[in-house]
């Protein structure tokens, strides 16, 4: 039976929107997905020959459920359908890429999604910061030879403290990093929870001097009058009666350890220095200097000017601006070029050598290392490319 006009746009609306509900959301996600990861649109006749399709699979379907929809349609209903499933299609198709458009490659950590990060309401978070408490006593590593008492009590002392944007897992990672760059750790395992609590588990190096000396370097002590502040690092000249000698320090001692120290204990700050007065040094010097430091009981020790440290100057303008550096390794699949990469690129690894600042169109490789520098949102997205 035939249906009025009015009655057949009514009922030709319905169906539209039935059938049209399924193409409309194929057609948003594929418009998306296109324009927000190759980059281009697809044409808008392909979109409609793919909602049409799909509706005419949903309206058999819907034929099949109930079969007085077919004795009820004629051609106004079928027109009607039809535009509306067009009109649905394509207001999808354009709304879904005008988003893959807006958002910023990148913007989507997908490997992200998964990662543990710390709780903001359990954890010291102050500012863009997190304090890490070292809870418990800080354990041995089997195999390695035990941490002696100061260095497991510096460590639960230090006020730890990392970027509160970090995933457990690179939270971990980095305190780990620092625990054994400040305390000569050989091997660190660090387990963080959601409240920022960390248990820490170390063993010192297998080697001492041995490991600071250069290739074709010895170690020589001698007695002499050891300035205040001295750092293992710095560059020395040691002066004889007879001559000279330029070396690096490699451990120092002063004051006397027969005599109880009156001194408050000094925090700890990751770099031991000296106090001053009479003590004795270990400079690292070639096999002939150490042959003549070797012949004299006593020396003088004067410490040579290194100059301004350039690089922790950058770093540290860097930090102010709100910037880190990262070094990164890319996983099997990198962008074509640095352009491609979030953050700006300082230097990448060639066969060569290391390139400093490539220009945007030098090309990628997979498991290339890099040092990029951006703001911590930039660096986390990262992860997409990098292993």
């Amino acid at each position: 039976m035939a249906n009025s006009l009015p009655v057949a746009v009514l009922f030709g609306v319905y169906l539209g929107i039935v059938t049209g509900i399924v193409p409309a959301l194929v057609a948003w996600t594929l418009g998306f997905l296109f324009r927000y990861v190759v980059g281009v649109t697809i044409p808008g006749f392909g979109v409609l020959v793919l909602g049409i399709s799909l509706a005419g699979v949903n309206g058999g379907l819907l034929a099949l459920a109930d079969p007085t929809i077919v004795a009820t349609t004629d051609a106004p209903t079928i027109v009607t359908a039809l535009l509306v499933v067009m009109m649905l299609t394509l207001y999808a198709h354009s709304r879904g890429d005008a988003l893959g458009a807006a958002l910023p490659r990148g913007a989507v950590a997908w490997r992200a999604i998964g990662e543990r990060t710390l709780s903001v309401d359990l954890a010291e978070v102050f500012g863009s910061e997190v304090r890490i408490a070292v809870e418990g006593p800080v354990s041995d590593i089997e195999g390695f030879p035990p941490l002696s008492a100061d260095t497991r009590t510096a460590i639960r002392e230090t006020d730890w403290r990392l970027s509160a944007d970090l995933p457990i897992d690179e939270l971990q990672r980095r305190l780990a990093d620092r625990i054994a760059t400040e305390f000569d750790c050989a091997e660190v395992s660090v387990q963080i929870d959601d409240r920022g609590r960390a248990s820490v588990a170390a063993a010192p190096e297998l080697a001492g001097v041995s490991r600071r000396l250069d290739a074709g370097q010895r170690a020589v002590s001698v007695d002499a009058l050891v300035p205040t502040g001295l750092v293992r690092g710095d560059r020395v000249t040691v002066r004889t009666p007879a001559e000279t000698v330029d070396g690096t320090i490699v451990s120092a001692r002063s004051g006397d350890p027969d005599e109880p120290s009156t001194a408050e204990p000094v925090p700890h700050s990751g770099a031991a220095t000296t106090t001053g007065g009479e003590g004795r040094v270990t400079v690292g010097v070639s096999r002939a200097d150490a042959s003549r430091l070797l012949a004299v009981d006593r020396a003088a020790v004067i410490v040579r000017s290194r100059g301004r440290s350039r690089e922790i100057e950058l770093l540290s303008v860097l930090r102010r601006a709100g910037h880190r550096v990262r070094s990164v390794t890319l996983g099997a699949d990198p962008p074509a070029t640095v352009a491609d990469l979030p953050g700006t690129v300082l230097a990448a690894e060639t066969p060569d050598g290391w390139t400093i600042t490539p220009a945007a169109d030098h090309p990628l490789a997979p498991d290339q290392a890099l040092f990029v520098v951006g703001s911590p949102e930039t660096l986390a997205r990262l992860g997409e490319v990098a292993r």
